[in-house]
């Protein structure tokens, strides 16, 4: 049995510091292995998904949703105390669910992200504040030659920078990445399945096309901090308080999903 993972002063200092956290193995093979087994198989979430085209004509797909009153694997994630909790400490308030993603790179076709912050999208929905984060979940293991998130170290501390639109995304203003890369370190976040990094809604991130013949499936969840104002949108709520389900509930929801897709 894996030691759960505890959060220590000296993480929430790396966090301030840098923008992110990633944490080794916060979640167990059998977590992972039904997560994945159920995105591929859940026809209504394959429904939901969209293709997203990067500069150089590649695509990435995924899904988005705020649904967070299904009892689902997808919700045994967002709601769990592994992720809400820790997101709390270094956040350093309550936080309740945003939205979650599923984001899927094919193999060979699936394009890049520009480098963007996620508060340059939230900004214009009215949130008031980047008191914002995610938790970048690794479905399938992410290498540089599957498309592994990037960051750019400290770079939250920027504040935020212009974007506008670059092939089919919304992108950082170039010049003003190319000058933080000067001066501040680029890091490439390969990561194992079950591994979490946590990262703040204005670190610097992209990823590189996928040129391999790995998958790379990635669960998104993001939080807003109560405090923080923002306009009611669809799959972009103001407040709702976020109940915490204990971590149990993964493998719990998982199994039972699983075995109702098995039976239809």
């Amino acid at each position: 049995m894996t030691t759960p993972f505890q959060l220590s002063p000296d993480h929430i200092t790396q966090f301030a510091q840098d923008g992110y956290l990633l944490v080794p193995g916060l979640f167990d093979a059998e977590e992972m292995d039904l997560l994945l087994k159920i995105g591929k198989a859940d026809a209504e979430k394959g429904a939901a998904v969209r293709a997203v085209a990067d500069a150089q004509g590649g695509q990435s797909k995924l899904w988005l949703t705020a649904d967070t009153e299904r009892e689902d694997i997808y919700n045994g994630f967002c709601h769990s105390r592994r992720i809400v909790e820790t997101m709390e400490r270094l956040m350093g308030d309550e936080v309740y669910l945003y939205h979650y993603k599923m984001m899927v790179k094919e193999p060979r076709v699936g394009g890049a992200w520009e480098w963007h912050q996620d508060y340059g999208y939230w900004y214009h929905n009215g949130c008031l504040y980047p008191d914002m984060s995610s938790c970048y979940v690794a479905v399938d293991r992410a290498h540089r030659g599957n498309g592994c998130l990037q960051v750019i170290r400290g770079s939250h501390r920027l504040g935020r920078i212009e974007h506008g639109r670059y092939g089919g995304q919304t992108g950082a203003d170039p010049a003003r990445t190319d000058l933080a890369l000067q001066h501040l370190e680029l890091v490439y976040c390969e990561m194992e399945p079950g591994d979490a990094l946590f990262f703040h809604a204005n670190l610097l991130h992209r990823s590189d096309q996928n040129r391999s013949e790995d998958p790379r499936w990635s669960l998104i969840c993001c939080y807003n901090t109560r405090h923080n104002p923002c306009e009611d949108r669809p799959g972009h709520p103001s407040y709702r308080p976020l109940e915490k389900w204990d971590d149990s509930r993964i493998k719990e929801l998982g199994r039972r999903q699983w075995a109702e897709i098995q039976a239809q």
